[in-house]
């Protein structure tokens, strides 16, 4: 059997890609806290890669926001902005309100729409209950409709914001304390949504999407504070023993 040709690069790609996966999982469970210092050797041992993957995977990072590097010392992760999430959700809200009404105002309705519709549009006893499926569904389902109205540079922009969001958007389906109430209500408003959408009412299209949207910002920020609290006192719980 002739030896598997393995092509440097690539395998230098995926262990940077594992990297950027394991360490942005840390801070997305707050195992790695806001105000922490990292050392690239012990995140390297961590996460079992060398040094070069390792820092293509914190540059990923700190383009996304994650981390900030310190000079000569390591890298930081820094606090929790949320004015700077109140920020890109607002940018978030008029990205997909324009959407809107230009699905509305479309000649023929998009085959997209009708996707959604069997995704959302289903009986109770049909929806999924698993918090994490439901959490992508939804983030398909709002990138869904920006891509509908067909500008390849406003996705682009709204893809950005997505990920910059993910840290603390996945948690409202994820850790919030009534994940089935949670489920239930995105399913209806989702539903709602497209139907106004399907009606061609744009102004009431635009109304839901912005309460729904809003109202997910406010639960996730609490959330968030909820998760820093107890993880700062479980820390300090630690070191005291």
């Amino acid at each position: 059997m002739p030896a598997k040709i393995v092509n440097i690069s690539e395998d230098g790609a995926s262990l940077a890609e594992q990297a950027y996966q394991k360490i942005k999982q840390r801070l997305f469970d707050f195992d790695l806290m806001p105000g922490d210092r990292l050392s690239e050797s012990e995140l390297a041992y961590q996460v079992n890669v060398s040094r070069t993957p390792l820092r293509q995977a914190l540059q990923r990072l700190q383009h996304e926001g994650f981390v900030e590097p310190i000079p000569k010392v390591g890298w930081l992760v820094p606090q929790l902005n949320f004015e700077k999430f109140d920020e890109l959700y607002d940018f978030r809200v008029l990205l997909e309100c324009f959407a809107v009404r230009e699905l509305c105002a479309a000649v023929e309705a998009r085959s997209e729409l009708k996707a959604l519709t069997q995704v959302w549009h289903v009986s109770v006893k049909r929806r999924l209950q698993d918090g994490a499926r439901v959490g992508a569904l939804d983030e398909a389902f709002h990138t869904q409709i920006v891509a509908s109205a067909g500008n390849g540079e406003m996705l682009r922009t709204y893809r950005e914001i997505t990920e910059r969001i993910r840290i603390i958007r996945r948690l409202d389906f994820i850790k919030s304390e009534r994940v089935a109430e949670r489920i239930s209500t995105t399913y209806d408003e989702h539903a709602e949504i497209l139907s106004a959408i399907q009606r061609r009412r744009a102004d009431e299209a635009q109304r839901l999407l912005r309460a729904h949207i809003e109202f997910s910002k406010l639960s996730v920020r609490n959330i968030t504070l909820a998760m820093l609290y107890r993880a700062r006192n479980d820390a300090r719980g630690v070191h005291k023993k």
